[in-house]
């Protein structure tokens, strides 16, 4: 099985680049949030987990995790996402929070570490592993880069639900409809929905889920990897709908435990990992933080100059980008970060402007998210890159539910698009053979927002030519 194909990989890069601070206030608000769960889980379980550095967090986003770590916690170590622009972030983060000090800061893949045997005391990821198909890979990656006695803490993971009828998947509250938001208040939602409420957004990226994981099947994951687990269990309890049925489901256990209200609602999983061994006691230099890494192309050491991450032994080379040093592995990230390329209009790069024709208003929003509004009709001019079939993909956001969006390439009809739903949203089409396309989206009804006079449909944030 293979865990994450590379476009999946490039749906989260596009994804986390788009999402990571597109709303300043609601991101931090959410970042805060995030970090006082994470960090009581950490306190109650410092005692399993030992020292806390060198850590490595696994899927940080902008790194707020790591940056708890290192301000709340007092340890030292590495903010790892496969988005560089969305830890280049974490300067923003420092200074609204106020923070003095920073994790080492780089974009890499949680199947390939660019870290040595051994060379890590503690690993965290957070709503991370359910992208992955396989777990084990993941769990063996981790394991490796653990020095013995290391642990390994995990959370936010969903837990397989057994009540549920699994009729469609769902988006998150925002993007709900009026029906669906009553049923959720009242915690009758989740018996309909198949996987995770909000699945529906990443789905919508390309960015496949792996729901699968009952409380069972999560154990034996663990007992093959690690030595010994401390466990912690959040019952989905939504409204009197999920309440009555997971207070009945505990008084119902002979242990008075939620593992059975667990299996039949579903919720979330943390749990703290402990490799065997005996943890070793030496410090960490985080001016040194180089010697722990290890080149991602053919696993030698790595050495470090004013300005970038080298290796001898076959010439990779990692250069400091805003404070993040990209180790993917050469041929992804060739491909995860082509740069300004004639095949792709990303709107939060100078360049894209070059390839508009018409029917773009004016570039709006912040770094990382930025968009054009569009009326009725709009064309951008896109070149092959790649030999081989193509198609294009066009990210976006719709405002208004039931949005129709008719997309064409050299005259040619491709495909329309019905979207019943406000929020983000990716519109693939196949292509014909060409060297060059122009790209004309039709998009109605028109409406005209208030106290703004211009004709508006739907904002539009990147398109690209991907292979088939």
């Amino acid at each position: 099985m293979e865990s994450q194909s590379l476009s999946v990989k490039r749906a989260q890069v596009e994804f986390h680049n788009f999402a990571s601070l597109g709303e300043p206030e609601r991101a931090f608000r959410i970042y805060a949030e995030e970090n006082r769960r994470r960090g009581a889980i950490v306190q109650e379980d410092l005692k399993f987990i030992g020292s806390l550095s060198p850590f490595l967090e696994i899927g940080a986003n902008a790194g707020h995790t790591s940056y708890m770590l290192a301000n709340e916690f007092g340890a030292d170590g590495y903010a790892l996402d496969i988005s560089a622009d969305a830890l280049r972030h974490g300067v923003a983060l420092m200074d609204t929070w106020g923070l003095a000090k920073a994790p080492v800061r780089l974009a890499g893949d949680a199947l390939n570490l660019p870290f040595r045997d051994g060379s890590l005391q503690f690993v965290i990821t957070c709503q991370t592993l359910s992208q992955f198909l396989d777990l084990d890979a993941v769990f063996k990656e981790v394991s490796r880069v653990l020095a013995p006695g290391g642990t390994f803490l995990f959370c936010e993971e969903p837990i397989r639900r057994l009540l549920s009828l699994r009729l469609y998947r769902c988006p998150y509250y925002e993007s709900m409809k009026g029906w669906e938001r009553k049923l959720f208040d009242w915690g009758l939602l989740g018996y309909l929905v198949k996987d995770v409420i909000g699945a529906d957004q990443e789905e919508s990226f390309g960015i496949r889920q792996n729901h699968t994981m009952g409380l069972q099947d999560w154990r034996q994951l663990m007992q093959r990897h690690f030595a010994d687990q401390k466990y912690h269990i959040f019952v989905t309890k939504r409204g009197w709908g999920e309440r009555v049925v997971r207070d009945v489901a505990v008084q119902l256990d002979p242990y008075k435990s939620e593992w059975r209200a667990a299996r039949l609602l579903g919720g979330t999983l943390a749990a703290t990992c402990k490799k065997a061994g005996v943890a070793a006691t030496g410090g960490f230099d985080l001016n040194r933080f180089e010697e722990r890494l290890r080149c991602p192309d053919c696993g030698a050491g790595l050495e470090r100059n004013v300005s970038a991450l080298l290796c001898a032994a076959c010439g990779y080379s990692a250069e400091d980008e805003g404070g993040v040093y990209n180790l993917i592995r050469s041929v992804e990230r060739k491909q995860l970060y082509p740069g300004d390329r004639a095949d792709t209009v990303d709107f939060s790069r100078p360049a894209h402007e070059s390839a508009l024709i018409s029917g773009f208003h004016a570039l709006e929003g912040s770094y990382g998210n930025k968009f054009r509004w569009i009326g009725g009709q709009a064309a951008a001019r896109l070149t092959r890159h790649d030999q081989g079939p193509q198609k294009i993909r066009i990210r976006g956001h719709a405002s208004r539910e039931n949005m129709r969006i008719a997309v064409s390439a050299n005259g040619q009809m491709l495909q329309t698009f019905e979207l019943d739903r406000t929020g983000l949203f990716i519109l693939e089409a196949e292509l014909p053979k060409a060297n060059e396309y122009v790209i004309e989206i039709a998009a109605s009804p028109v409406w005209v927002a208030e106290g703004d006079g211009r004709d508006l449909t739907v904002s539009i944030s990147m398109l690209r030519l991907v292979g088939i």
